[in-house]
């Protein structure tokens, strides 16, 4: 994305949640409307990752019309949106007979982007 296109952009960083996780729920909206994704969000079963993808899309939502008061906001898409895996935390659990196994603990890197498209 080299043009710069969009209205607004949004980015949660270093979220604790794994990215395979997130990237489900991302799928969903992708390509809607912001109401319809925050109705999509709302009701969604993934509650963690549903719960990190509205607080960002909301936080783009504010860009939007910080950027551009006249914006309307039921105009407003979601043009792209992408979950990049962040850095991953390295824990041990110990297990039988003094050994340790390493436990993964992922973070994921939201990103959504909105653009506006003229009537429905």
């Amino acid at each position: 994305m080299n043009e710069q296109n969009y209205i607004a952009h949004a980015a949660g960083k270093y979220i604790r949640i794994s990215p395979l996780k997130a990237r489900l729920v991302a799928d969903l909206i992708r390509d809607r409307y912001v109401g319809e994704a925050l109705t999509i969000l709302r009701y969604s079963k993934k509650r963690k990752a549903s719960a990190i993808i509205e607080k960002v899309l909301r936080s783009a939502i504010a860009n939007a019309q910080q950027k551009l008061p006249d914006v309307d906001v039921d105009d407003l898409y979601i043009s792209r949106i992408y979950i990049d895996q962040g850095p991953t935390w390295k824990r041990f659990r110990a297990r039988a007979m003094g050994r340790a196994t390493r436990i993964l603990k992922r973070t994921s890197h939201v990103h959504i982007y909105l653009e506006e498209r003229k009537g429905r």
